[in-house]
């Protein structure tokens, strides 16, 4: 049995897998003007491309398409298997609404009729 590869198949092996997990997830980090495909997402944190992803660190944006589901403060932790991958220091939902500091009344008119 082959115990290791020839590195022109594991390196093929290895852009397959990056492509194919690019190609199922439609998460994307903002930062600035600049979006990072993001290849896994976790409780504490996510992983983008070692070779095109820089190193962060501060406020970023994650996107699911044109929907905005977070708002996170990271930091970058590690490489490993070819990932960069970062921590959450803060993560935020985006609510759909804005906050209010007020209880709003379940009865009360949606407008007002002229």
């Amino acid at each position: 049995m082959i115990t290791e590869l020839p590195d022109e198949v594991r390196l093929g092996l290895e852009r397959a897998r990056k492509r194919d997990l690019q190609q199922k997830n439609r998460l994307m980090v903002h930062v600035g003007d600049d979006a990072y495909r993001v290849l896994k997402l976790w409780d504490d944190g996510f992983a983008l491309d070692a070779e095109t992803a820089p190193h962060i660190r501060g406020l970023v944006d994650i996107f699911d398409g044109a929907r905005h589901l977070y708002q996170c403060l990271v930091m970058c932790s590690e490489i490993e298997a070819g990932e960069r991958q970062y921590t959450f220091k803060r993560q935020t939902s985006v609510q759909e609404v804005p906050p209010v500091d007020y209880v709003r009344d379940r009865e009360a008119p949606v407008a007002l009729l002229g």
